[in-house]
């Protein structure tokens, strides 16, 4: 009989899939709190159920039928929470809980096919960073071609440019032949254009840390954003200093220090608007987009009242610059203040509230195409989270036509991609299976 040493969230949302449970009843089942449960299907792997619940899991499983049992371990085989079983333990700082509906499908034969071939969900191979890596370590120790500061302001902007399309692999060629340049643009630099240089610098580590976070390097990525965060220091400018805290509260979460990222958002903004007084449209876009990590941070924290201040602090940004815009590339606006309640309801275990909210986003004014693409992925989650699994795949196909470097680069879009492919059944299990098989993610 399968058998669990010590419960995370995604051992307990496996054994709620192969229950065929909803949220609410699988919570009512254990006598938790439906939040509580939420939260383990959100936060998976890092968060530990409580000993009362620990006990409570155990004896589900114990009493559970064995096909269900035969669900639940070939569920945590593959992974449909995470990472997949059995490749490692709990991180020491996985947290400890204190405190999506419908069926999940029948297994059926196909999904037994591949298990008993040893075949499980896998996820695509994401581009190859080494040698963004190298450059990131060693940047002088490369060969970089000689720019001038207006060559180089040219090509920071262009990484933005296919950042914000998704081009993740043409972002990824941009940026090794940029960071070998950069000591000799900073050391040709003299007079204002020096401070340009450490803004541009800052934008630069900027693009680095968030691509890395894209294909799933979170501790590089931690690297790349104090780069930032130390150029922008450098350049005095404090509407940069406030950018590069943006990427700095993202690695922060990506790392798992969801508190930090909070006082952090928190405290850059208020500084922000303390030296700046919003007086400008880039001070109010990166006040605003700051704001909005903050909360999805706080969300993570299951701190929903932090969460829904910060979001309403976002609403008076956005309400303050009047347009939807990309003021230092921030795609900051009311319509991007949407996108993130679409993100923190889902964070927040309210998979309904979250499509409840993205039917009110009004695309045509999404122009940023990875901005696009990660909420038709929220969207994506939610259903899969409620039990939808068709609506899902369809919100994952949307967003493949989208940005199909954002499904195919990002881990953390594959497992959707591999939740649907084992939870599902008959045709939708079929087309999910084909799907995968187009966009390049592994079974």
């Amino acid at each position: 009989m399968a058998t669990v040493t010590t419960w995370t969230g995604q051992d307990a949302n496996a054994l709620r899939n192969a229950l065929r449970m909803s949220v609410t009843a699988f919570a009512e089942h254990l006598g938790a709190a439906r939040r509580t449960v939420a939260k383990w299907s959100s936060q998976g792997e890092q968060v530990l159920p409580r000993a009362d619940m620990q006990a409570a899991l155990d004896t589900v499983l114990s009493r559970a039928t064995p096909e269900v049992r035969e669900r639940f371990e070939a569920l945590r085989t593959a992974g449909t929470s995470g990472a997949p079983v059995g490749t490692a333990q709990p991180d020491s700082d996985a947290r400890t809980d204190t405190g999506d509906e419908g069926d999940s499908g029948s297994d059926g034969d196909v999904r037994r096919r591949l298990l008993l071939g040893g075949a499980a969900i896998g996820i695509a191979a994401v581009p190859n960073v080494a040698p963004l890596l190298d450059a990131l370590v060693s940047p002088t120790h490369s060969n970089g071609a000689a720019l001038s500061f207006s060559q180089f302001s040219q090509a920071v902007a262009a990484a933005k440019v296919d950042y914000q399309a998704c081009r993740y692999e043409r972002v990824l060629d941009r940026l090794v032949t940029l960071l070998p340049s950069l000591e000799a643009v900073k050391s040709g630099a003299d007079g204002e254009q020096r401070s340009q240089v450490e803004i541009l610098t800052a934008d630069l580590y900027h693009v680095v840390g968030s691509v890395l976070l894209k294909v799933g390097d979170p501790g590089m990525a931690l690297v790349a954003a104090e780069r930032s965060s130390r150029a922008a220091a450098l350049s005095q400018d404090p509407v940069a200093i406030a950018a590069s805290a943006r990427i700095m509260t993202h690695a922060l979460m990506g790392n798992n220090h969801d508190a930090q990222a909070v006082a952090l958002a928190g405290n850059t903004a208020e500084s922000l608007d303390r030296d700046t007084h919003l007086a400008s449209t880039d001070a109010v876009a990166v006040y605003g987009a700051l704001v909005l990590r903050g909360a999805i941070a706080a969300a993570r924290r299951d701190d929903r009242d932090t969460a829904h201040a910060m979001l309403d602090e976002a609403t008076r940004a956005a309400t303050r610059l009047g347009y939807d815009g990309n003021d230092r590339w921030t795609g900051f606006g009311a319509t991007n203040v949407q996108l993130h309640r679409v993100n923190i309801a889902l964070t927040l275990g309210d998979a309904g509230t979250a499509i409840a909210i993205a039917r009110t986003v009004p695309l045509e004014k999404v122009t940023l195409a990875e901005r696009k693409a990660s909420l038709f992925v929220d969207v994506a989650r939610a259903y899969t989270q409620w039990g939808r699994y068709e609506h899902g795949l369809n919100a994952l196909r949307t967003a493949y036509e989208v940005a199909p470097e954002e499904i195919r680069c990002r881990p953390t879009v594959q497992r959707i991609a591999g939740d649907l492919a084992t939870l599902t059944n008959g045709s939708t299990r079929t087309a999910a299976v084909g799907f995968a098989h187009r966009a390049g993610i592994r079974l």
